[in-house]
């Protein structure tokens, strides 16, 4: 359920460049990304299309760089900057294919950070003062696109050393500039051939969270799928084969058609006829926990942009969509139209809303820290933090205490959040059993999920993780971080 995706075709920007024959050749500010029901991953990068002569490619990699200071320095959510219609005006105001290239750009450098930062302090021989902050994302920027796009070496030197000169900032720095990109594109190979380039694209909090929770091999996986630039998820509102064939895609075994990949999204058929909406495979699973809610009263509790939503209101259920955010209940409302799906929408506080009567279902997808998106939104590695885990994780626990009272006796009860801690996740469960006798876990079958065994756990709770299989074998692999849990009302 998204605005288009600018698509350039070519070799995905997550995977390495070939090495040279020659020496020179939210619901709330600290939620999850607010699209993450409307993928937009960022475009491929290719040689025909990148760069063009003159001074024709110094938008893209400025813009580049100024999107990057203001993720990682001034810590904005990518989302934000990138936005259509509210985002920063210079990339508003560039045409489509440098939009491409800003994506393509700003998407390497945050999914290989680690290595690029190995790559510059190698190639550097004097240590960069604290301040220099400008200056190395903007080696950053040069070195991303020799070491992981297609773009000729040459070119992304010269640029790099054209930008430096036209900011107060780096212009004495032209030759450092010049000296170090073509020492990285004369040492490519050793640059990128590590062996440990998952664990030095993440942040050492996560890599220790992901390592106690699944062990050192699954948190490397993580790592390592984080790194590969995902396709694109529809969610068919009714016939996926059909949908399937129109847009050239595969039909997960879970119901997603899965392209290869990301198109512009407008431009795909059946988007003005609302056959489908974006969604990830993992994202348009808890809704489903629900069963059959044909006929009955369901919330959707935090449901901006919608993907769940429409998901309840396809199957026949009455839908009662509640956002904290009026602008992101707009943008359902707009979702919803073009779907030609109905919902009641209310803007209004989980946490203070009061129903008029009890519901036969519910769905809280709470605001989490949203690392089960990173592969999809890889700035969300660099911004969060693990007091945000905490703050969250109590908030999700004062969610799931509110509303346990609204559901009828019998009636189901779905918790889930995209995030990979099990904070956020497994360890919410006890203290609501306890808190809540009223309930029992459900577990969940494999049945209804798709057949994929592997993303049910022991106790039936759904976790889904970026490195799991996706389940059908001429389908690209992965999957969005989601955990899951099934309640019933006793009574």
């Amino acid at each position: 359920m998204s605005d288009p995706v600018e698509q350039k075709p070519g070799r995905r920007e997550g995977s390495r460049k070939r090495p040279a024959k020659g020496a020179d050749a939210q619901q709330r500010p600290d939620s999850r990304p607010d699209s993450r029901a409307d993928v937009r991953p960022g475009p491929r990068a290719d040689k025909a299309d990148m760069p063009r002569r003159g001074r024709e490619g110094l938008a893209s990699r400025k813009t580049a760089a100024s999107i990057l200071e203001r993720v990682l320095e001034k810590r904005v959510p990518l989302d934000a900057l990138l936005d259509e219609h509210h985002g920063i005006p210079h990339f508003r105001d560039l045409d489509a294919r440098d939009r491409a290239l800003v994506r393509a750009i700003v998407g390497a450098v945050l999914r290989h950070r680690g290595e690029l930062e190995a790559a510059l302090d190698r190639c550097i021989e004097h240590k960069l003062p604290a301040n220099a902050e400008a200056l190395r994302i903007l080696l950053m920027v040069g070195a991303a696109q020799i070491l992981f796009l297609d773009v000729p070496d040459h070119a992304a030197v010269s640029i790099a050393v054209t930008v430096a000169a036209e900011n107060r900032r780096t212009r004495d720095a032209r030759g450092l500039v010049n000296g170090v990109l073509r020492r990285i594109a004369r040492e490519r190979e050793l640059l990128a051939g590590r062996t440990d380039a998952a664990r030095l694209n993440t942040p050492d909090w996560l890599f220790a969270s992901w390592t106690e929770a699944y062990g050192e091999d699954t948190a490397t996986a993580i790592a390592t799928a984080h790194a590969q630039q995902p396709g694109l998820d529809l969610t068919p509102k009714r016939d996926a084969e059909a949908v399937a064939a129109a847009v050239e895609g595969v039909v997960l075994s879970t119901g997603t058609v899965r392209l290869a990949e990301t198109r512009r999204v407008s431009l795909l058929p059946g988007f003005a006829e609302g056959d489908w909406w974006v969604q990830d495979a993992a994202a348009a699973l808890p809704a489903r926990l629900l069963g059959d809610v044909a006929g009955l009263h369901v919330a959707d509790l935090c449901a901006a942009p919608g993907g769940k939503t429409a998901e309840l209101a396809a199957a026949g259920a009455d839908v009662t969509a509640i956002d904290l955010s009026e602008n992101r209940l707009k943008r359902l409302a707009q979702n919803l139209d073009r779907l030609g799906l109905s919902a009641t929408l209310k803007a209004a506080d989980v946490l203070a809303y009061e129903p008029e009567a009890p519901f036969d279902a519910i769905l809280l997808d709470a605001p989490c820290s949203a690392t089960g998106t990173i592969r999809r939104h890889p700035d969300v590695a660099w911004l969060k933090t693990p007091e945000d885990v905490a703050t969250l994780s109590a908030l999700q626990a004062k969610m799931l205490d509110r509303v346990a009272g609204w559901v009828k006796p019998g009636g189901r009860l779905v918790f889930c959040t995209c995030s990979l801690e099990p904070q956020e996740g497994e360890a919410h469960i006890e203290p609501f059993l306890r808190a809540h006798p009223e309930f029992r876990l459900e577990p969940v079958l494999p049945a209804e999920v798709g057949g994929l065994a592997h993303v049910v756990t022991g106790s039936g709770t759904l976790r889904t993780l970026p490195c799991h299989d996706a389940g059908t074998a001429n389908a690209e692999p992965g999957m969005d971080g989601f955990f899951a849990a099934r309640f019933v009302r006793q009574g």
